[in-house]
Parts: structure tokens; C-alpha cells; sequence
């Protein structure tokens, strides 16, 4: 069944008028990794779901590692589990200023606050700017072609 919905999804993804990068993606990622950052993906959905979603603007080759709903339904706890993949790609734990979590809803901003992680709000198409504070987001850009902060 979950191979069936990934299909689907696959083929509804790549015909959607309305699948859209979000403007400064691509650039952000190219930035980040070019300075040594080692990315990672942390999401709700399933992995295949998550990869799947990314395919068609290109973006998996920038995440080396990621956390997925496939790892635990809790979102804190799926975001701890990325942390740790993180850390052990870097040989050692990370400090929690090292860590940022860049995310769209306040469920991501709570789940990188509880996971000491320091939360980044996006707005995307269903969260606005106001939203995101208002879950206590760290930072909160307006879109991804402003300054990342601290970098």
C-alpha cells in the first residue's frame, strides 16, 4: 500500500503546475554546503514520501543524512534522532548553537526548541510569518534569499 501511495504521489509531484522550490533554495543549500555544512533533512513524512517531494527540484543531493515520521511519529523525538546523525557524521556531540532547524510550521519550530536546536521559521504556503513567531521561532526570514543568520 505505502508503495502504491509513493507512486502516486511520485507521478502527482512531477505533473503539478503547482510544485514550486521555494525561492533561494537551491542557492541557500549551494552556500551551505560550500562552507563544509553538513545538511540534513527532518520530517514528518515518510522517507520515501520526503525524498519523493524533493526529487523534482533537485534537492536531495544536498542532504547527506535525515530523520523521518518513517523513525518515530513523535516530531521532537524524530528531530533528536537527526541531531544524532549529525553528530556522528561529525565524530563528536554538537553543541546545541550548532544546530539549526529551518522549517515552516510551528510544529517544526516547537520540535527544534524541545530538541535544543535553534528554530528557524520559513513561511511557506499554509504558515505565515506571524505564525512562526508566535510558536517562538528563533528566526523567522521572510524567504530563503535573506541572510541566514549567524553565517
Amino acid at each position: 500500500m505505502y508503495a502504491k501511495y509513493l507512486w502516486h504521489l511520485s507521478e502527482e509531484i512531477w505533473t503539478s503546475k503547482a510544485y514550486q522550490v521555494l525561492e533561494g533554495a537551491e542557492d541557500l543549500l549551494q552556500r551551505l554546503t560550500n562552507a563544509g555544512i553538513i545538511l540534513g533533512v527532518i520530517s514528518g513524512a515518510m522517507e520515501g514520501a520526503a525524498r519523493t517531494k524533493m526529487e523534482p527540484g533537485k534537492l536531495n543531493r544536498y542532504f547527506v543524512f535525515g530523520s523521518y515520521g518513517s523513525d518515530s511519529p513523535d516530531r521532537t523525538e524524530v528531530t533528536q534522532l537527526g541531531i544524532a546523525k549529525a553528530a556522528r557524521l561529525h565524530g563528536r556531540d554538537l553543541a546545541a548553537e550548532e544546530v539549526y532547524v529551518v522549517g515552516d510550521t510551528p510544529r517544526d519550530v516547537a520540535a527544534a526548541r524541545a530538541a535544543g536546536a535553534t528554530a528557524i521559521g520559513v513561511p511557506a504556503v499554509t504558515t505565515g510569518a506571524d505564525e512562526l513567531r508566535a510558536a517562538q521561532a528563533d528566526h523567522v526570514l521572510q524567504s530563503l534569499t535573506e541572510p541566514f543568520p549567524d553565517l
